[in-house]
């Protein structure tokens, strides 16, 4: 949409919320927009630097706008920024394949973005200048999210809404318009706690965010073969991780989400292992029709799967061992030796 003159626009934040709230959004909050604080911008430009975001380069494409989002709207006055819940309602079975959560249901760009054009189109002046974000466009959504009083940054490097959690999308509405009050950014509330942080089974956490230990992107963007030091951490989730969420005490007693189209469909619900092992092409465009997990592609998915029975396999080998070792015996030619 062309930019306005976003003095002609006075909108109440307060009335602006409630009508988020009211369109099923979680949580809202609004900034002012501006370029982010420099110790942001920093570690940014140093995580890049770095290499900490593996082989996703267009996350250092557009570092400009990603640090300064009034470049991506001509007059830019208030970022909006909402939150939907994904806490998943229903769980694949125990003992079979696991997705991460957020991929359970439709695909959620499409989803929140249809919700935050929805709002954008009740609550703001039809001549206001307007910017939809829904992880598409270069701009930092969780940093913006603090900034928005939403939620606190936590040591898991997801946004934490108090007494609600981390699982949650977000989207942002960048306007031209201004509004009567903005919000203030959450102290993080993560104290001492480190649970994140061992949870993670590939050390990904442990200083800077390393994208290459991450699984979520060994499973998702990496393209190529998986790195060889975490086939065997992969557990049985072939798709993303939530480990580090999992472990988040604020997670606990989290209220599932009740957004029908974020619910996994039985078809998903009743896979098997033999199911997945034996997943056509054909039968993974129908299961997924729609879906996030296209975002690995069927070569993509199969080569997680391929891991994660190998991957087991090989851990069980290996504990065999250790059982055998700790027990002070070995097994030579059939006779036990000590």
């Amino acid at each position: 949409m062309a930019a306005a003159d976003s003095s002609l626009f006075t909108l109440h934040s307060s009335h602006f919320k409630e009508q988020a709230l009211e369109a099923g959004f979680s949580a809202c909050g609004i900034a002012q927009a501006r370029p982010v604080d420099e110790v942001t911008a920093n570690s940014y430009r140093q995580w890049l630097a770095q290499g900490g975001h593996a082989n996703m380069n267009y996350l250092a494409d557009n570092v400009d706008k990603r640090l300064d989002p009034t470049l991506l709207l001509p007059g830019a006055q208030s970022i909006v920024v909402v939150a939907l819940n994904y806490t998943p309602a229903s769980q694949l079975p125990d003992g079979e394949y696991q997705l991460a959560a957020y991929a359970l249901g439709h695909d959620y760009h499409d989803v929140l973005k249809a919700r935050l054009r929805q709002l954008a189109a009740q609550c703001l002046p039809a001549d206001a200048g307007t910017k939809l974000a829904v992880d598409t466009v270069p701009i930092l959504e969780r940093y913006w999210a603090w900034q928005a009083g939403v939620g606190f940054l936590g040591r898991n490097h997801q946004l934490i809404i108090p007494g609600a959690g981390s699982m949650f999308f977000l989207g942002e509405i960048v306007t031209t318009a201004i509004f009567d009050s903005y919000d203030a950014p959450q102290p993080s509330r993560c104290g001492t706690c480190h649970r994140c942080i061992d949870a993670c089974p590939t050390g990904a956490l442990e200083s800077m965010l390393d994208a290459k230990k991450c699984l979520s992107y060994q499973t998702i963007e990496n393209r190529g073969a998986l790195d060889e030091s975490v086939k065997d951490k992969l557990g049985t989730t072939i798709y993303g991780c939530d480990r580090c969420q999992q472990a988040c005490p604020w997670n606990k007693g989290a209220k599932p989400t009740d957004i029908p189209e974020l619910q996994p469909s039985e078809s998903l619900l009743n896979m098997t292992r033999d199911d997945w092992h034996q997943l056509t092409l054909e039968q993974y465009q129908q299961l997924f029709r729609g879906s996030a997990v296209k975002r690995a592609k069927y070569e993509g998915l199969m080569r997680n799967i391929r891991a994660v029975e190998g991957g087991n396999e090989d851990l069980q080998q290996r504990k065999g061992k250790e059982i055998d070792h700790s027990s002070g015996h070995s097994q030579q030619g059939g006779v036990e030796t000590v």
